[in-house]
């Protein structure tokens, strides 16, 4: 976005950009990168760019509108190193940036801010992926959202899609040599607008489990339906549905190919799901109970050498040599209390430190379910932000 649409005078000079991939390939290299995030303090709260060497000083953009900058403002801005300047759609940042540089400092801005960030999502292989075919983990560093591609021969499914990229998922199957057969969902969503549906329309086949359909999903008629047992085949891959309730009450895992397990917002490499996404703190003990029987009954028993891929990670989550979030089921008992936890001590250890809830997941869960409408930028903007799925790793792990 140009300055001059947020009524602002564009800088006197140009101002370097970096794009949000440049800017994320600093940040994995282990860069130290300083951000001057010029948003408003309470969308800086909410999320912002993060790593082990990123240093973020807040200053929102209006502190620089006066020609001549308090010098409070200027004292709480780095002045002996290379500044990263951020707002949500990159026309603050700018002018910003081009205040600054005027200045003397050495700054860049974010090109299309927030929203950039938003749209960065990578494609890693599973190196560790015993199965046929190629597995595939789709990383979006904005929100820690994660989901998968299998790709077989001509044939390809992706698990937990998300509908800002579900262009990218056909092409990618196509560049590998297949056709995106199935579209396929672990359960109704809270962090983020579901690709499922529009994939359908694309005449990919939608898949969801029928364990979700009695929360009010509209749309079930339109889509494929599993439940627990049920196989769905991949060129020589089979996909088995098992069913894993307590993060919320249609929760579906899918073993594929008898090697990896997608589990979706019931496990993660650093945590377990949070309880009371569905029904609320008065829910929570009852499907935290399921979810522990889950774990233990249903996903524990898969094998030791299974990997593991959730649906999201966090940042306390540390990534397998092959630069995916994948476990296997050994390593995840061995990493976690809560995986050897009995019932009561589990449920209460799960609940006593709840995270807050993902931004906008009521109005989320309603577009997932076809009850609200919304078109592709109000589904982008829905989304942003930190997904807050999982509960609390520091109550969890070792």
């Amino acid at each position: 976005m140009d300055p001059e649409e947020l009524g602002l005078p564009e800088p006197e000079e140009p101002v370097d950009e970096v794009t949000p991939e440049e800017l994320r390939d600093r940040i994995d290299s282990g860069e130290e990168v300083t951000v001057l995030d010029a948003r408003m303090e309470s969308e800086y709260d909410e999320w912002r760019i993060e790593g082990d060497k990123v240093k973020s000083v807040n200053v929102p953009y209006f502190e620089f509108l006066d020609d001549e900058i308090d010098d409070e403002v200027l004292g709480r801005i780095p002045d002996d190193r290379q500044l990263t300047a951020v707002c949500a759609k990159g026309g603050a940042s700018e002018y910003v940036a081009g205040a600054l540089q005027e200045r003397g400092y050495d700054i860049e801005h974010l090109d299309e801010g927030m929203g950039g960030w938003a749209s960065i999502y990578d494609a890693v292989e599973v190196e560790r992926y015993g199965g046929d075919g190629t597995l595939l983990q789709y990383q979006r560093p904005s929100s820690g959202c994660l989901g998968y591609m299998v790709v077989d021969g001509d044939e390809a499914a992706v698990i937990d899609p998300l509908r800002a990229f579900a262009d990218r998922y056909v092409e990618d199957a196509h560049d590998r040599g297949a056709e995106l057969v199935y579209a396929i969902d672990t359960h109704v969503h809270a962090d983020h607008v579901s690709g499922v549906r529009v994939l359908d329309d694309k005449g990919v086949e939608g898949v969801i489990p029928e364990a979700a359909v009695a929360r009010g999903v509209t749309y079930a008629d339109e889509l494929t339906t599993v439940k627990d047992g049920d196989v769905l085949t991949v060129g020589s891959v089979e996909i088995e549905a098992v069913q894993t309730p307590g993060h919320t009450s249609g929760m579906t895992s899918y073993l594929v190919d008898d090697a990896f397990l997608a589990t979706g917002d019931g496990l993660f490499v650093e945590s377990v799901a949070r309880p009371d996404l569905e029904e609320g703190d008065e829910g929570a003990p009852d499907a935290a109970r399921q979810l522990h029987e889950s774990l233990q009954e249903r996903v524990l028993t898969v094998g030791d050498d299974v990997l593991v891929g959730g649906a999201h990670y966090s940042d306390a989550a540390t990534p397998a040599d092959d630069g995916t979030y994948t476990a296997t089921v050994g390593e995840l008992v061995e990493s976690m209390d809560a995986l050897s936890m009995e019932r009561k001590e589990f449920v209460e250890t799960v609940l006593a430190d709840m995270p807050p809830r993902p931004a906008n997941y009521e109005e989320i869960i309603a577009v997932n379910l076809g009850q609200q409408e919304a078109d592709d930028e109000e589904a982008f903007e829905l989304e942003l932000g930190p997904n807050n799925c999982a509960a609390s790793q520091d109550a969890l792990a070792d």
